[in-house]
């Protein structure tokens, strides 16, 4: 599992500098991403660390979860209920229908909606600072020894943001 880490860097020079000692050190090219205000990603940022994700497929999972329950309490109560006359067939059938309405709802709805990085850093990214958003895996300590370092090389300021970044 990874787990998802955010530098706050000065200006986006300071930013470019900090991605290339991570990759010097042998991190991921994948694992690495920048956000900044909309005008800095799409002038100075290549496109391969752009992080302009959504809340796309997080939105979408909790919808068919919701969806998928919301249609198993219905197709059980059609069960129970002689007079509605639903079979145990019938009763996948509305369960299915429910997690693809309520998958397909909801990712609608978090395609619009910023990713958390976006949400909880809105004012620094306003400001023109530059994120730099590294994917640590828990099981290798040698990437928190470089998180550090890219910390104290480059004037990073590790901000309080940790959260397990699944998606990736």
């Amino acid at each position: 599992m990874k787990t998802r880490h955010v530098l706050l860097m000065r200006d986006l020079a300071s930013a470019r500098m900090a991605v290339a000692s991570l990759h010097t050190s042998g991190m991921p090219e994948e694992d690495i991403s920048i956000v900044a205000r909309a005008d800095i990603e799409m002038e100075r940022i290549p496109d391969d660390y752009r992080n302009a994700s959504t809340d796309f497929i997080p939105a979408a999972l909790r919808g068919t979860l919701g969806g998928g329950g919301a249609g198993l309490l219905a197709g059980l109560i059609g069960i129970a209920v002689p007079a509605i006359g639903i079979t145990v067939a019938g009763a996948a059938a509305i369960t299915l229908i429910g997690a693809a309405t309520g998958g397909w709802a909801a990712a609608l709805a978090g395609s619009a909606v910023p990713d958390p990085i976006r949400r909880r850093y809105e004012q620094e990214i306003a400001d023109g600072r530059i994120l730099v958003v590294v994917d640590v895996d828990d099981d290798d300590p040698e990437d928190t020894v470089r998180i550090d370092r890219i910390v104290a090389e480059h004037g990073a300021e590790p901000l309080s943001f940790s959260e397990p970044s699944a998606m990736r």
